[in-house]
């Protein structure tokens, strides 16, 4: 039998601390129950949250970039960030396109820039399916990309401290 999953996050707090979500607000009521998941776990380790709501996945990359940006030029810097969504597979290929490239750019994104960062934008086959992942009751995809955002800033914080 495997062991348990280990969580990392929730025992650093990052009081006065402040992470975004970018999101790509296509589907109301999953975008609000991902966003309802990820404020619930940054609340609970003190962090506040800022939200950048674009039209679509295919934004958030560009619309993460430019809020990380002018968050550094302001001399406010984001400890994290959050990108939320979900895509919904269709009879076209467009699904596969917004998927993967939303998915690289961000990956990218983060590791160049050793941004402490949890993806929840969901790929799924159909409404039921997303609304299993997106209830911060069932699923908690939200709360688990904002877990692996503070659980990053905390490996990041503790190589500072080294």
């Amino acid at each position: 039998m495997a062991a348990p999953r280990r969580d990392t996050a929730g025992t650093e707090r990052f009081d006065g601390e402040k992470f975004l979500i970018v999101e790509g607000r296509f589907y109301n009521d999953i975008n609000d129950m991902l966003i309802a998941g990820a404020r619930r776990a940054f609340e609970a380790a003190g962090a506040s949250v800022d939200i950048v709501t674009m039209p679509g996945a295919l934004e958030i990359p560009v619309a993460l970039k430019i809020a990380l940006d002018n968050a550094g030029e302001s001399g406010e810097p984001y400890t994290g960030a959050v990108a939320l969504g979900c895509i919904v597979r269709g009879e076209t290929y467009h699904f596969e396109i917004v998927a993967n490239e939303s998915n690289r750019m961000l990956t990218a994104m983060a590791v160049a820039n050793g941004l402490p960062f949890g993806n929840a934008i969901l790929t799924v086959e159909n409404d039921a399916q997303a609304e299993v992942r997106a209830n911060p009751e069932k699923g908690d995809k939200g709360g688990d990309a904002a877990r692996a955002a503070l659980a990053l800033a905390t490996l990041k914080r503790k190589g500072a401290a080294q």
